[in-house]
């Protein structure tokens, strides 16, 4: 038995619900596997009742914007991953994704950025020529950036500076501290914050958290990872977003409700109404 009462095998049981509806901004409904229907019902019944589904790829981009197009409650973010991004992406590839990203429900380009955790630094440049190509799609069909940046903070900031962000920009799963979250502040850029805020180990971020203005911060899961203590190491998925968001207000020291409804217009800010 773990330590939470559960099987190891067994599926997180689902937290009590928010009593003011919100967003997971970030998931992979195709890495999760399983119903997608079934992902959507349980997070609805936790107050849960829309998400963002993202691409990492052209064939999961586009397997988001079918999903997004069939399930109201969906939105689609469409990009090349940066890990992936780091052999290169053809001509071809950018042009299909800017093309996915003019349908209705596909608001999002991302998840693009730099990932220095798993690239060595001779594929750093190839990162980042992604990464400029997908800000320039970004602000060419006035969607969304979403960006993902692991051990990157300073070329992340410096090549988005250099390219000249789009409207609207999103640090997904949001990884630096309190001083990087002020840079995002100062500059207008919402901060995603998923599981992992709620790790012992993360002060860092509990403290970005309680820095970042209530009214650029959103919610994730990044489902199926990150999942939130006490269900770490198990699979994630959207239902669990209530006990990020009780962390984050925790961290700040405000209401949840009061968090709920600020993370809620915003997330309409980022993504467009349903």
């Amino acid at each position: 038995m773990a330590r939470d009462g559960g099987r190891r095998g067994d599926p997180p049981q689902s937290p009590p619900p928010l009593s003011v509806e919100v967003i997971d901004s970030h998931c992979h409904l195709d890495i999760m596997g399983g119903d997608v229907a079934h992902a959507i019902a349980a997070a609805q019944a936790v107050g849960i009742r829309r998400m963002v589904t993202v691409g990492i790829d052209l064939e999961t981009s586009r397997w988001q914007a079918r999903v997004a197009a069939e399930y109201p409650d969906v939105y689609a973010a469409v990009a090349i991953h940066p890990n992936e991004a780091a052999e290169g992406v053809d001509e071809h590839t950018y042009a299909e994704i800017a093309e996915l990203a003019m349908l209705p429900k596909v608001r999002v380009i991302g998840e693009t950025g730099l990932d220095y955790y798993r690239t060595p630094p001779e594929r750093h440049a190839a990162q980042q020529e992604s990464f400029r190509r997908h800000i320039a799609i970004a602000k060419q069909t006035r969607r969304t950036l979403m960006i993902h940046d692991r051990d990157a903070h300073d070329d992340t900031l410096r090549v988005l500076a250099e390219e000249g962000p789009p409207e609207r920009v999103v640090f997904h799963a949001f990884s630096g501290d309190a001083a990087i979250a002020k840079v995002c502040s100062d500059a207008g850029y919402a901060m995603s914050f998923a599981g992992n805020v709620t790790f012992r180990n993360a002060q860092g971020l509990r403290d970005a958290a309680a820095v970042a203005p209530r009214d650029l911060l959103l919610v994730e899961t990044d489902a199926p990872f990150l999942t939130p203590e006490p269900w770490r190491g198990r699979p994630n998925s959207p239902y669990l977003v209530p006990l990020t968001l009780r962390a984050l207000a925790t961290a700040r020291g405000e209401d949840v409700d009061t968090l709920a409804s600020a993370v809620a217009a915003t997330s309409e800010r980022m993504f467009g109404p349903w």
